[in-house]
């Protein structure tokens, strides 16, 4: 029996499913789920540590885009060991080479990956302090750099910062020489300033925009991941006609915009973004930024994750704990634990 033959020879595998749209406390840990077989231009991975992510969350619910109907395996995001190569794929990877990427049913001990989206994991790293390369450090980057044209010197404001995307974002925009505004719950303040944060604010105090107007006379850049209940002091507090908003989530619940708003009342550059949706529609853009992260790994900018991991079964209490805004930094899941 050769090395692949041996990894697949499970025939099911653990995994989480999820069983209805009533959110994770439906998330259910089951022993008998079929191990996936690659299909054409896939990877079999064997899963070494899945991330998780607010998009996890949405997904529970049936309020994510495209996502999957119940039940389904959930998770998306995983780093672990190609064991196994489907049809159609142009000079794979070899087998054992550790990979970060996204495909369906992540929270499992093996899943598929499509081919075109995998990344090798640097050099050295595990598994969990690779996670978060295609998902978090491409949406910061991808929000910061081409949509968001950030310049040094500018003013960013970063919502959310103490979550996967929000550090990655902290980290980059004050590499990339921006005076750093962000906004998260007080426990959470010192985490967000250790990573370069020049000032951290109660994302729920009332005066929220009328503070960071005062601080800073108007915003450049602002990274909206919150949706409802920030969206009004983003567009408040963005500087008109030169200012940018990009807008990659909606955690609180979604924020409306009128063409009214935008003519009359907040004249602010808006940009939308989804960083599956980038690498599918804007491939040679979606490689420079993989490339650009390189050069900060290199560099030390882009340092291992460090990512709280948690065993398999513990799933669905993580993903309340996210919903609730209890979690901060990246969390991760074992599917072997």
């Amino acid at each position: 029996m050769d090395n692949n033959e041996q990894h697949t020879a499970e025939r099911t595998v653990r995994a989480l499913v999820q069983r209805s749209h009533r959110g994770p406390k439906d998330l259910t840990l089951t022993t008998d789920h079929r191990r996936p077989v690659p299909g054409p231009g896939e990877y079999l991975i064997r899963v070494g540590a899945a991330g998780v992510n607010f998009a996890d969350v949405m997904q529970t619910h049936g309020t994510y885009g495209g996502g999957p109907q119940a039940p389904y395996a959930a998770g998306f995001e995983a780093a672990g060991e190609i064991v196994g190569v489907g049809p159609d794929i142009g000079g794979p990877l070899p087998l054992g080479t550790h990979v970060v990427g996204v495909g369906p049913g992540a929270f499992a001990q093996y899943m598929t990956m499509p081919a075109t989206g995998v990344v090798p994991a640097p050099s050295g790293w595990s598994d969990a302090a690779a996670l978060g390369l295609v998902l978090n450090w491409a949406t910061a980057l991808a929000a910061l750099k081409p949509l968001g044209e950030i310049k040094t010197g500018e003013v960013v404001l970063v919502h959310a910062a103490a979550g996967g995307v929000g550090q990655a974002a902290v980290r980059l925009a004050h590499h990339y020489g921006a005076r750093v505004i962000a906004t998260a719950s007080p426990a959470k303040h010192d985490t967000v300033k250790a990573l370069g944060a020049d000032e951290v604010l109660d994302s729920r105090r009332p005066d929220l925009a009328g503070e960071i107007t005062r601080l800073t006379g108007g915003v450049d850049l602002v990274l909206e991941s919150v949706g409802q209940a920030t969206f009004k002091t983003s567009l408040s507090v963005t500087k008109p006609f030169t200012g940018r908003i990009v807008v990659f989530g909606a955690a609180s619940g979604d924020a409306t915009l009128t063409t009214h708003d935008l003519v009359f009342t907040h004249q602010v550059q808006v940009k939308g973004l989804h960083i599956g949706a980038l690498a599918d529609a804007a491939p040679s853009l979606y490689q420079s930024l993989l490339a650009e992260i390189e050069t900060l790994i290199a560099h030390g900018v882009y340092a291992p994750g460090t990512p709280q991991v948690h065993p398999l079964a513990e799933g669905a209490t993580v993903l309340q704990q996210l919903e609730a805004g209890q979690t901060r930094g990246k969390h991760a899941l074992d599917p072997w634990r």
